[in-house]
């Protein structure tokens, strides 16, 4: 770990390879702790053909997306930011929108998720069952407890969650290594577990509540995992965090910030992950879903003629012991195969505790990938309060909006798993359709990108399947993130509107070394009248005579013509490119990229009011236009009533010292 400055939310600090795939990974490791549950629920005795068929769409499909995303991105956008590359004006900042909603509802219900497993874990532990008190038996009480911890922990700062995770990884799958290889063992020593499974599979014993086919076969079974293999698609998110965070990988030692080496090690850090994961996820499909080690039933969850979930006398639901906890189950000895004599209370204990640890941190890798992307979109974008870009605020709300979603699902965590796959998916098929349209934007001239763009056409249209089977499977996915998407826009264009009064400079620019120096004679000899022009067939010279005569201003006093013409008008910040030229007796200073013009030309008249022995006039030409009009023109496309507008920004930027006169 090599700390280059000091600074808060990580942003001075570079991290070894190793130590960033346990943060990042950390998410997609913990889902060993649901996925399971979660497979057999949604696969049955299909769960191990259908979690290969994920793990090739994983090695195959996302892994080659994230290393191209990861070499375009080094600066640690994402592939949201590849997407903004792609689009201009107000239509490219609705679909960076739209996506910051699917990754909000991606990061936020990770968080809530895996939180609320923890709890199941620990809520379903004997020991802490008989030991704990009652009231601290509640499912959203303990979910909400862990919440808050996580939350405190980051307030700490990124160095004690990056160790954090570092040990929790090491120490989970260590752990699952154990449990995972006991169970193949005794699967493989006896095969007649293995044949018995598959003769069930074969006569088309699936035991799968709604399958989407019928029959029995190879071919059927194949075909059904292809179906069913997107309920499967949890813990992916793992790819976009570490794409997000590829600024905090070290280069090398020598120098941390070489992009290059960092990029290849945030490869690294991507293949690593995969490969682990891939390796446990197989594992554990084969030891908790072939009905050999955990019986059926004890995956399954009773519910009435309605399809409600029943309740015990203490409001419970009543569901198998392997619901949520399918690893755990074998951990604790509770198989009715013998496995390994290690396993019992004594070890499944520990085996919870840690599961519970890494579930509770799974959220640690989704804060710290919402930590870094809200402030590079919205405050940029003027959407969101300028505190939106400070670590420790930030690291409040999403505290208070992961309590808000914990208490709105109950802490239920196959309630909020559909949202939590759309959230996934969406971000993943931006990525791959982002990376196909790079590939087509750069060209395909050479051999080598039109097998890119072939190879990433195959790999969208496989996350375009995937992504459209879970939202048709489970559209309550959609639903719930509709409600983070209809809340990114109201704040963003709430807070658009309440900011678009903000000066928003950022400086200026200009056309040659020539057009500054010019500048700067003007700042200093201070300009006394500024005709803000819009060109037109009439002469500088004929408007001129015209301002003179209206406004009584002698020969002897110079004016300065202001053209100002729009850029792209969706940014905030304010960054204009001058460029001075002299028109007969007439100085005019041209200005290009503008976001506003109300702000460009109130901006120039207070730089070039600052030396002037009288007050600067400016002065405009009349204004027509309805109020509700002329303000929509200002907001969103830079425009609108400018006369009063520059007056209202003079008045502000003046703080009781006018020195500029506005006229009409």
């Amino acid at each position: 770990m090599n700390k280059q400055s000091e600074g808060e939310g990580g942003g001075g600090h570079h991290y070894v390879w190793p130590l960033m795939m346990c943060l990042c990974g950390v998410d997609y490791f913990s889902t060993l702790g649901y996925q399971p549950s979660i497979a057999f629920e949604g696969a049955g005795y299909l769960s191990p053909v259908a979690t290969l068929i994920l793990v090739l769409v994983t090695l195959l499909g996302a892994l080659p997306v994230y290393f191209f995303v990861a070499g375009k991105t080094p600066d640690g956008v994402g592939s949201i930011g590849m997407i903004e590359q792609l689009f201009q004006g107000w239509g490219g900042k609705i679909v960076v929108l739209v996506l910051i909603g699917f990754a909000a509802t991606d990061f936020v219900v990770t968080k809530t998720l895996s939180a609320a497993d923890a709890a199941a874990h620990l809520i379903g532990n004997p020991v802490y069952v008989s030991t704990a008190p009652a009231w601290m038996h509640g499912q959203v009480g303990v979910t909400m407890f862990l919440l808050v911890l996580l939350g405190a922990l980051f307030l700490r700062g990124y160095n004690e969650v990056v160790g954090v995770a570092a040990f929790l990884v090491v120490l989970y799958l260590s752990l699952n290594c154990l449990v995972i290889g006991a169970g193949l063992f005794q699967l493989l020593t006896h095969p007649s577990l293995l044949n018995e499974w598959w003769q069930s599979v074969l006569e088309g014993k699936f035991h799968i509540s709604e399958a989407p086919l019928r029959g029995s076969g190879m071919w059927v079974a194949i075909g059904l995992s292809v179906l069913i293999f997107p309920k499967l698609a949890l813990g992916l998110s793992g790819f976009e965090t570490g794409v997000l965070l590829i600024h905090l990988v070290r280069g090398s030692a020598g120098d941390p910030t070489n992009e290059h080496q960092r990029v290849a090690n945030t490869r690294k850090l991507l293949v690593s992950a995969a490969v682990i994961m891939s390796i446990f996820l197989l594992g554990s499909a084969f030891v908790t879903g072939t009905g050999s080690l955990i019986p059926a039933h004890e995956f399954h969850i009773e519910k009435d003629l309605l399809g409600h979930v029943k309740l015990d006398a203490n409001g419970a639901e009543i569901k198998g012991r392997a619901v949520d906890r399918a690893l755990a189950f074998l951990a604790h000895g509770e198989s009715p195969i013998p496995i390994c004599p290690l396993f019992g209370t004594v070890f499944g204990t520990v085996y919870d505790l840690s599961t519970i640890l890494i579930l509770w941190f799974a959220g640690a890798s989704a804060m710290a990938g919402l930590l870094n992307m809200v402030p590079r979109y919205l405050p940029r974008y003027g959407m969101a309060p300028s505190w939106a870009s400070a670590y420790r605020p930030l690291v409040m709300t999403f505290m208070a909006i992961n309590l808000t979603v914990t208490i709105i699902f109950n802490a239920d965590v196959t309630a909020q798993g559909g949202a939590y796959a759309t959230g996934v998916l969406v971000l993943m098929t931006s990525a791959c359709v982002g990376s196909l349209l790079h590939v087509w934007r750069d060209g395909l001239k050479t051999r080598q990108n039109q097998m890119m763009l072939a190879y990433f056409g195959v790999v969208s249209l496989v996350f375009v399947y995937t992504t459209a089977a879970n939202i048709f499977e489970r559209p309550d996915g959609v639903k719930i993130a509709s409600c983070f998407i209809v809340g990114t826009l109201g704040i963003a264009g709430f807070s658009r509107y309440k900011r678009a009064y903000e000066v928003r400079f950022d400086g200026f620019r200009f056309g040659d070394p020539a057009d500054q120096m010019l500048w700067l004679d003007m700042v200093e000899a201070g300009i006394p009248v500024l005709v803000p022009h819009r060109p037109s067939s009439r002469s500088l010279y004929a408007k001129a005579k015209e301002v003179r005569a209206n406004h009584r201003i002698p020969e002897s006093v110079q004016i300065v013509f202001i053209e100002v013409q729009r850029g792209d008008t969706s940014e905030f910040l304010n960054r204009p490119k001058l460029k001075i030229r002299q028109s007969q007796d007439y100085l005019i200073i041209r200005v290009t990229e503008a976001t506003s013009i109300s702000h460009t030309i109130a901006v120039i008249a207070k730089e070039l009011s600052r030396n002037c022995p009288t007050r600067t006039e400016v002065l405009f030409g009349w204004t027509e236009g309805r109020p509700f009009d002329l303000a929509i023109g200002f907001i969103l496309f830079g425009e609108g009533n400018v006369p009063m507008r520059v007056r209202e920004l003079v008045r502000d930027m003046e703080q009781n010292r006018p020195r500029i006169a506005i006229s009409e």
